[in-house]
Protein backbone atom coordinates (compact mmCIF):
# COMPACT_ATOMS: atom_id res chain seq x y z
CA UNK A 1 0.00 0.00 0.00
CA UNK A 2 1.41 3.37 -1.06
CA UNK A 3 0.13 6.64 0.32
CA UNK A 4 0.25 9.71 -1.91
CA UNK A 5 -0.17 13.02 -0.08
CA UNK A 6 -1.15 16.18 -1.93
CA UNK A 7 0.06 19.74 -1.29
CA UNK A 8 -1.42 21.75 1.57
CA UNK A 9 -4.48 23.84 0.68
CA UNK A 10 -5.17 21.64 -2.36
CA UNK A 11 -8.61 22.21 -3.89
CA UNK A 12 -10.90 19.19 -4.21
CA UNK A 13 -14.26 19.55 -5.88
CA UNK A 14 -16.46 19.00 -8.89
CA UNK A 15 -17.79 21.02 -11.81
CA UNK A 16 -21.03 21.82 -13.59
CA UNK A 17 -22.14 24.18 -16.36
CA UNK A 18 -25.28 26.29 -16.39
CA UNK A 19 -26.96 24.91 -19.49
CA UNK A 20 -26.31 21.32 -18.46
CA UNK A 21 -27.79 21.52 -14.96
CA UNK A 22 -29.87 24.67 -14.41
CA UNK A 23 -32.79 24.12 -16.75
CA UNK A 24 -35.20 26.43 -18.57
CA UNK A 25 -32.61 28.37 -20.50
CA UNK A 26 -33.26 30.11 -23.78
CA UNK A 27 -30.12 30.37 -25.87
CA UNK A 28 -28.67 29.19 -29.16
CA UNK A 29 -28.35 25.63 -27.80
CA UNK A 30 -31.98 25.29 -26.76
CA UNK A 31 -33.09 26.39 -30.22
CA UNK A 32 -30.69 23.89 -31.79
CA UNK A 33 -32.04 21.09 -29.57
CA UNK A 34 -35.59 21.47 -30.84
CA UNK A 35 -34.40 21.49 -34.45
CA UNK A 36 -32.25 18.37 -34.04
CA UNK A 37 -33.89 16.13 -31.42
CA UNK A 38 -35.71 13.97 -33.95
CA UNK A 39 -32.58 13.51 -36.09
CA UNK A 40 -30.50 12.56 -33.04
CA UNK A 41 -33.13 10.05 -31.95
CA UNK A 42 -33.17 8.40 -35.38
CA UNK A 43 -29.37 8.21 -35.38
CA UNK A 44 -29.42 6.56 -31.95
CA UNK A 45 -31.73 3.84 -33.27
CA UNK A 46 -28.89 2.64 -35.51
CA UNK A 47 -26.77 1.64 -32.51
CA UNK A 48 -26.92 -1.28 -30.11
CA UNK A 49 -27.51 -0.06 -26.57
CA UNK A 50 -27.06 -2.12 -23.42
CA UNK A 51 -30.14 -2.74 -21.28
CA UNK A 52 -28.72 -0.82 -18.33
CA UNK A 53 -28.70 2.33 -20.49
CA UNK A 54 -32.14 1.76 -22.00
CA UNK A 55 -33.78 1.14 -18.61
CA UNK A 56 -32.94 4.67 -17.48
CA UNK A 57 -35.10 7.71 -18.23
CA UNK A 58 -34.64 9.36 -20.57
CA UNK A 59 -32.75 6.93 -22.76
CA UNK A 60 -31.10 7.62 -26.14
CA UNK A 61 -34.06 6.21 -28.08
CA UNK A 62 -36.45 8.80 -26.64
CA UNK A 63 -36.72 12.21 -28.26
CA UNK A 64 -36.98 13.98 -24.88
CA UNK A 65 -33.43 12.79 -24.15
CA UNK A 66 -32.15 15.51 -26.48
CA UNK A 67 -34.17 18.43 -25.05
CA UNK A 68 -32.54 20.06 -22.02
CA UNK A 69 -35.83 21.30 -20.56
CA UNK A 70 -35.53 21.72 -16.80
CA UNK A 71 -32.27 19.69 -16.84
CA UNK A 72 -31.44 18.94 -13.16
CA UNK A 73 -33.34 21.98 -11.90
CA UNK A 74 -30.11 23.08 -10.22
CA UNK A 75 -31.28 26.67 -10.71
CA UNK A 76 -33.79 26.14 -7.88
CA UNK A 77 -31.96 23.35 -6.01
CA UNK A 78 -28.47 24.78 -5.69
CA UNK A 79 -28.70 25.02 -1.89
CA UNK A 80 -29.55 21.33 -1.69
CA UNK A 81 -26.80 20.46 -4.16
CA UNK A 82 -24.20 22.51 -2.28
CA UNK A 83 -25.15 20.74 0.94
CA UNK A 84 -24.18 17.54 -0.85
CA UNK A 85 -20.93 19.17 -2.00
CA UNK A 86 -20.06 20.07 1.60
CA UNK A 87 -20.97 16.60 2.87
CA UNK A 88 -18.50 15.10 0.41
CA UNK A 89 -15.64 17.18 1.80
CA UNK A 90 -15.21 19.37 -1.28
CA UNK A 91 -13.64 22.77 -0.72
CA UNK A 92 -14.05 24.06 -4.29
CA UNK A 93 -16.77 24.06 -6.94
CA UNK A 94 -16.72 25.16 -10.56
CA UNK A 95 -19.92 26.45 -12.13
CA UNK A 96 -20.79 28.67 -15.08
CA UNK A 97 -22.90 31.77 -15.48
CA UNK A 98 -25.42 31.77 -18.30
CA UNK A 99 -24.83 34.84 -20.46
CA UNK A 100 -28.31 34.57 -21.97
CA UNK A 101 -29.83 35.03 -18.50
CA UNK A 102 -27.71 38.11 -17.72
CA UNK A 103 -28.19 39.83 -21.09
CA UNK A 104 -31.26 38.28 -22.79
CA UNK A 105 -31.39 41.23 -25.21
CA UNK A 106 -28.42 43.23 -26.41
CA UNK A 107 -27.51 45.86 -23.83
CA UNK A 108 -30.42 44.99 -21.52
CA UNK A 109 -29.40 43.58 -18.15
CA UNK A 110 -31.48 41.26 -16.00
CA UNK A 111 -30.59 42.38 -12.48
CA UNK A 112 -32.70 39.60 -10.98
CA UNK A 113 -30.48 36.99 -12.65
CA UNK A 114 -27.31 38.77 -11.55
CA UNK A 115 -28.65 38.61 -7.99
CA UNK A 116 -29.39 34.89 -8.48
CA UNK A 117 -25.76 34.16 -9.22
CA UNK A 118 -24.74 36.39 -6.31
CA UNK A 119 -26.82 34.05 -4.14
CA UNK A 120 -25.06 31.03 -5.68
CA UNK A 121 -21.68 32.52 -4.78
CA UNK A 122 -22.88 33.33 -1.25
CA UNK A 123 -24.22 29.79 -0.79
CA UNK A 124 -20.80 28.37 -1.64
CA UNK A 125 -18.97 30.80 0.64
CA UNK A 126 -21.35 30.00 3.51
CA UNK A 127 -20.34 26.35 3.21
CA UNK A 128 -16.61 27.08 3.02
CA UNK A 129 -16.41 26.21 -0.68
CA UNK A 130 -14.26 28.24 -3.09
CA UNK A 131 -16.13 29.27 -6.27
CA UNK A 132 -14.44 28.82 -9.65
CA UNK A 133 -16.65 30.84 -11.99
CA UNK A 134 -16.81 30.10 -15.71
CA UNK A 135 -18.04 33.05 -17.76
CA UNK A 136 -18.74 31.20 -21.00
CA UNK A 137 -19.44 27.48 -21.34
CA UNK A 138 -20.39 27.20 -25.02
CA UNK A 139 -23.86 28.76 -24.99
CA UNK A 140 -24.66 32.17 -26.47
CA UNK A 141 -27.65 34.48 -26.20
CA UNK A 142 -29.92 34.15 -29.23
CA UNK A 143 -29.15 37.71 -30.31
CA UNK A 144 -25.42 36.88 -30.36
CA UNK A 145 -26.06 33.81 -32.51
CA UNK A 146 -28.17 35.85 -34.94
CA UNK A 147 -25.33 38.32 -35.51
CA UNK A 148 -22.99 35.46 -36.46
CA UNK A 149 -21.80 34.34 -33.04
CA UNK A 150 -18.06 34.18 -32.47
CA UNK A 151 -17.34 34.39 -36.19
CA UNK A 152 -18.39 38.04 -35.90
CA UNK A 153 -15.72 40.30 -34.36
CA UNK A 154 -18.48 42.35 -32.70
CA UNK A 155 -19.09 39.47 -30.28
CA UNK A 156 -15.69 40.12 -28.69
CA UNK A 157 -16.87 43.56 -27.58
CA UNK A 158 -20.26 42.21 -26.53
CA UNK A 159 -18.62 39.59 -24.34
CA UNK A 160 -16.33 42.22 -22.81
CA UNK A 161 -19.38 44.34 -21.94
CA UNK A 162 -21.06 41.33 -20.28
CA UNK A 163 -17.92 40.51 -18.31
CA UNK A 164 -17.49 44.12 -17.18
CA UNK A 165 -21.11 44.30 -16.00
CA UNK A 166 -20.84 41.05 -14.09
CA UNK A 167 -17.49 41.37 -12.36
CA UNK A 168 -18.31 44.86 -11.06
CA UNK A 169 -21.67 43.78 -9.64
CA UNK A 170 -22.24 43.24 -5.94
CA UNK A 171 -20.90 39.90 -4.74
CA UNK A 172 -18.60 39.33 -7.71
CA UNK A 173 -15.69 41.72 -7.14
CA UNK A 174 -14.10 39.56 -4.45
CA UNK A 175 -14.33 36.27 -6.38
CA UNK A 176 -10.79 34.96 -6.72
CA UNK A 177 -10.92 32.30 -9.46
CA UNK A 178 -12.26 33.06 -12.93
CA UNK A 179 -12.42 30.74 -15.94
CA UNK A 180 -13.19 33.00 -18.88
CA UNK A 181 -13.83 30.35 -21.55
CA UNK A 182 -14.46 26.62 -21.65
CA UNK A 183 -12.83 24.33 -24.21
CA UNK A 184 -12.58 26.67 -27.15
CA UNK A 185 -10.93 23.91 -29.19
CA UNK A 186 -13.90 21.58 -28.71
CA UNK A 187 -16.40 24.36 -29.44
CA UNK A 188 -14.77 25.48 -32.69
CA UNK A 189 -14.09 21.89 -33.74
CA UNK A 190 -17.72 20.80 -33.44
CA UNK A 191 -19.22 24.12 -34.46
CA UNK A 192 -17.13 24.98 -37.52
CA UNK A 193 -14.74 22.12 -38.34
CA UNK A 194 -17.18 19.21 -38.54
CA UNK A 195 -20.39 21.23 -38.13
CA UNK A 196 -22.07 18.81 -35.73
CA UNK A 197 -22.96 21.41 -33.06
CA UNK A 198 -24.29 24.96 -33.16
CA UNK A 199 -23.92 26.91 -35.30
CA UNK A 200 -23.39 23.85 -37.50
CA UNK A 201 -21.54 25.67 -40.29
CA UNK A 202 -18.46 23.94 -41.67
CA UNK A 203 -15.99 26.60 -42.69
CA UNK A 204 -12.22 26.73 -42.36
CA UNK A 205 -12.30 30.53 -42.49
CA UNK A 206 -14.91 30.79 -39.74
CA UNK A 207 -13.06 28.16 -37.71
CA UNK A 208 -9.90 30.29 -37.78
CA UNK A 209 -11.76 33.57 -37.21
CA UNK A 210 -13.70 32.13 -34.30
CA UNK A 211 -10.55 30.86 -32.59
CA UNK A 212 -8.96 34.28 -33.00
CA UNK A 213 -12.01 36.12 -31.68
CA UNK A 214 -12.24 33.82 -28.66
CA UNK A 215 -8.58 34.47 -27.94
CA UNK A 216 -9.19 38.22 -28.11
CA UNK A 217 -12.26 37.84 -25.90
CA UNK A 218 -10.22 36.08 -23.23
CA UNK A 219 -7.57 38.80 -23.28
CA UNK A 220 -10.20 41.54 -22.96
CA UNK A 221 -11.93 39.66 -20.14
CA UNK A 222 -8.59 39.16 -18.37
CA UNK A 223 -7.89 42.90 -18.42
CA UNK A 224 -11.39 43.76 -17.19
CA UNK A 225 -11.31 41.28 -14.31
CA UNK A 226 -7.82 42.42 -13.25
CA UNK A 227 -8.93 46.04 -13.26
CA UNK A 228 -11.84 45.15 -10.97
CA UNK A 229 -9.80 42.83 -8.74
CA UNK A 230 -5.99 42.80 -9.18
CA UNK A 231 -5.76 39.73 -6.92
CA UNK A 232 -8.02 37.64 -9.15
CA UNK A 233 -6.63 34.42 -10.64
CA UNK A 234 -7.71 34.04 -14.28
CA UNK A 235 -7.38 31.29 -16.86
CA UNK A 236 -9.38 29.10 -19.24
CA UNK A 237 -10.57 25.50 -19.05
CA UNK A 238 -8.73 23.84 -21.91
CA UNK A 239 -9.42 20.40 -23.35
CA UNK A 240 -6.20 18.38 -23.71
CA UNK A 241 -5.62 14.96 -25.29
CA UNK A 242 -2.50 12.82 -25.01
CA UNK A 243 -1.46 12.07 -28.60
CA UNK A 244 0.80 9.16 -29.51
CA UNK A 245 -0.13 8.38 -33.12
CA UNK A 246 1.45 10.06 -36.16
CA UNK A 247 1.63 13.00 -36.50
CA UNK A 248 1.47 13.26 -32.70
CA UNK A 249 3.67 16.36 -32.50
CA UNK A 250 1.51 18.34 -34.92
CA UNK A 251 -1.71 17.24 -33.22
CA UNK A 252 -0.28 18.16 -29.84
CA UNK A 253 0.62 21.63 -31.06
CA UNK A 254 -2.67 22.36 -32.83
CA UNK A 255 -5.06 20.88 -30.27
CA UNK A 256 -3.24 21.30 -26.97
CA UNK A 257 -1.10 24.38 -27.42
CA UNK A 258 -2.27 26.61 -30.29
CA UNK A 259 -4.90 28.48 -28.26
CA UNK A 260 -2.93 28.46 -24.99
CA UNK A 261 0.05 30.04 -26.74
CA UNK A 262 -2.15 32.87 -28.02
CA UNK A 263 -3.11 33.87 -24.47
CA UNK A 264 0.05 32.87 -22.60
CA UNK A 265 0.74 36.42 -21.35
CA UNK A 266 -2.81 36.76 -20.07
CA UNK A 267 -3.38 33.81 -17.76
CA UNK A 268 -2.54 33.21 -14.11
CA UNK A 269 -3.16 29.48 -14.33
CA UNK A 270 -3.76 26.76 -16.89
CA UNK A 271 -7.03 24.87 -16.53
CA UNK A 272 -6.84 21.32 -17.87
CA UNK A 273 -9.84 19.26 -18.98
CA UNK A 274 -8.71 15.68 -19.63
CA UNK A 275 -10.77 12.62 -20.56
CA UNK A 276 -8.80 10.37 -22.91
CA UNK A 277 -5.75 9.70 -25.05
CA UNK A 278 -5.55 8.24 -28.56
CA UNK A 279 -4.08 4.95 -27.32
CA UNK A 280 -5.77 1.58 -27.51
CA UNK A 281 -6.78 0.53 -24.01
CA UNK A 282 -8.65 -2.42 -22.58
CA UNK A 283 -10.93 -0.25 -20.47
CA UNK A 284 -13.26 2.16 -22.22
CA UNK A 285 -15.83 4.72 -21.19
CA UNK A 286 -19.42 4.01 -22.20
CA UNK A 287 -19.48 7.56 -23.61
CA UNK A 288 -18.06 7.67 -27.16
CA UNK A 289 -15.99 4.58 -26.33
CA UNK A 290 -13.26 6.86 -24.98
CA UNK A 291 -10.06 5.07 -23.93
CA UNK A 292 -9.48 5.14 -20.16
CA UNK A 293 -5.84 6.16 -19.85
CA UNK A 294 -4.68 7.65 -16.55
CA UNK A 295 -1.07 7.70 -17.80
CA UNK A 296 -2.20 10.09 -20.54
CA UNK A 297 -3.42 12.39 -17.75
CA UNK A 298 0.11 12.52 -16.36
CA UNK A 299 1.47 13.47 -19.79
CA UNK A 300 -1.00 16.31 -20.43
CA UNK A 301 -0.29 17.77 -16.99
CA UNK A 302 3.38 17.83 -17.97
CA UNK A 303 2.40 19.62 -21.19
CA UNK A 304 0.37 22.19 -19.25
CA UNK A 305 3.35 22.84 -16.97
CA UNK A 306 5.35 24.23 -19.90
CA UNK A 307 3.68 27.63 -19.40
CA UNK A 308 5.25 28.03 -15.97
CA UNK A 309 1.88 28.66 -14.32
CA UNK A 310 -0.10 26.84 -11.64
CA UNK A 311 -2.33 24.10 -13.05
CA UNK A 312 -5.90 23.34 -12.03
CA UNK A 313 -7.71 20.27 -13.31
CA UNK A 314 -10.97 21.92 -14.28
CA UNK A 315 -12.58 18.71 -15.64
CA UNK A 316 -11.85 14.98 -15.51
CA UNK A 317 -14.40 12.23 -15.29
CA UNK A 318 -16.15 9.19 -16.71
CA UNK A 319 -19.66 8.27 -17.82
CA UNK A 320 -20.53 5.17 -15.79
CA UNK A 321 -24.25 4.55 -15.25
CA UNK A 322 -23.66 1.49 -13.08
CA UNK A 323 -20.86 3.14 -11.08
CA UNK A 324 -18.59 0.15 -11.59
CA UNK A 325 -15.53 1.93 -12.96
CA UNK A 326 -15.68 5.45 -11.51
CA UNK A 327 -14.00 4.73 -8.18
CA UNK A 328 -10.95 3.14 -9.78
CA UNK A 329 -10.93 5.78 -12.51
CA UNK A 330 -10.69 8.52 -9.90
CA UNK A 331 -7.94 6.90 -7.82
CA UNK A 332 -5.90 5.96 -10.91
CA UNK A 333 -6.06 9.54 -12.17
CA UNK A 334 -5.14 10.85 -8.74
CA UNK A 335 -2.05 8.62 -8.76
CA UNK A 336 -1.10 10.00 -12.19
CA UNK A 337 -1.70 13.54 -10.95
CA UNK A 338 0.46 12.90 -7.89
CA UNK A 339 3.25 11.58 -10.12
CA UNK A 340 3.16 14.84 -12.10
CA UNK A 341 3.23 16.86 -8.87
CA UNK A 342 6.20 14.85 -7.58
CA UNK A 343 8.06 15.79 -10.77
CA UNK A 344 7.47 19.50 -10.24
CA UNK A 345 4.13 20.20 -11.93
CA UNK A 346 2.38 22.82 -9.79
CA UNK A 347 -1.09 21.25 -9.69
CA UNK A 348 -3.21 23.04 -7.11
CA UNK A 349 -6.66 21.58 -7.52
CA UNK A 350 -8.89 18.92 -9.06
CA UNK A 351 -12.52 19.38 -10.12
CA UNK A 352 -14.29 16.18 -11.16
CA UNK A 353 -16.77 16.25 -14.03
CA UNK A 354 -19.46 16.26 -12.99
CA UNK A 355 -21.10 16.86 -9.64
CA UNK A 356 -24.47 15.78 -11.07
CA UNK A 357 -25.68 13.64 -13.89
CA UNK A 358 -26.54 16.25 -16.49
CA UNK A 359 -27.43 17.17 -20.05
CA UNK A 360 -24.41 16.16 -22.13
CA UNK A 361 -25.05 18.37 -25.14
CA UNK A 362 -25.87 16.47 -28.36
CA UNK A 363 -25.85 13.16 -26.43
CA UNK A 364 -28.53 14.38 -24.07
CA UNK A 365 -29.23 12.91 -20.65
CA UNK A 366 -28.25 9.27 -21.05
CA UNK A 367 -24.49 9.64 -20.24
CA UNK A 368 -24.12 9.47 -16.46
CA UNK A 369 -21.02 11.40 -15.41
CA UNK A 370 -22.25 12.45 -11.98
CA UNK A 371 -20.86 11.78 -8.55
CA UNK A 372 -24.53 12.24 -7.75
CA UNK A 373 -27.21 10.31 -9.61
CA UNK A 374 -30.25 12.28 -10.75
CA UNK A 375 -33.69 10.75 -11.24
CA UNK A 376 -35.00 12.92 -14.09
CA UNK A 377 -38.64 12.05 -13.31
CA UNK A 378 -38.54 13.13 -9.66
CA UNK A 379 -35.28 15.17 -9.56
CA UNK A 380 -34.24 13.08 -6.56
CA UNK A 381 -30.49 13.13 -5.86
CA UNK A 382 -28.64 9.98 -4.80
CA UNK A 383 -24.95 10.05 -3.91
CA UNK A 384 -23.03 7.29 -5.67
CA UNK A 385 -20.58 5.02 -3.87
CA UNK A 386 -17.70 6.39 -5.95
CA UNK A 387 -18.50 9.87 -4.59
CA UNK A 388 -17.92 8.56 -1.07
CA UNK A 389 -14.61 7.05 -2.17
CA UNK A 390 -13.60 10.43 -3.56
CA UNK A 391 -14.78 12.09 -0.33
CA UNK A 392 -12.40 9.97 1.75
CA UNK A 393 -9.48 11.19 -0.37
CA UNK A 394 -10.58 14.83 -0.26
CA UNK A 395 -11.00 14.80 3.52
CA UNK A 396 -7.46 13.49 4.22
CA UNK A 397 -5.79 15.17 1.20
CA UNK A 398 -4.16 11.87 0.25
CA UNK A 399 -4.85 8.72 -1.70
CA UNK A 400 -3.91 5.15 -0.75
CA UNK A 401 -3.14 2.74 -3.57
Amino acid sequence: MAKFEFPRNFFWGAATSAHQVEGNNHNDWTEWEYLNAKRLTLNAQKKNWPDYILKNYPNPLQEENYISGCACDHYHRFHEDFDIVKSLGHNAHRFSIEWSRIEPEEGKWNEKEIEHYHQVISALHERGIEPFITLWHWTNPVWVAKQGGWANKKTVGDFARYVNKLVRSEGFVDVKFWVTLNETNVYTGHGYWNGSWPPGKRSLLKYLKTNHHLSQAHIEAYKIIKSANPKAEIGIAHSMIYFTKFPAGLKNFIYNHFFLRSIKEYQNFVGVNYYFSDRKTIERSEFNNWPIDSDGFYHVLKEAAKYGKPVYVTENGIADAEDKKRGKYITDHFAAMHKAISEGVDVRGYLYWSLLDNFEWSSGFWPRFGLVEVDYKTMERKIRQSAYEYAKIAKVNAVDL
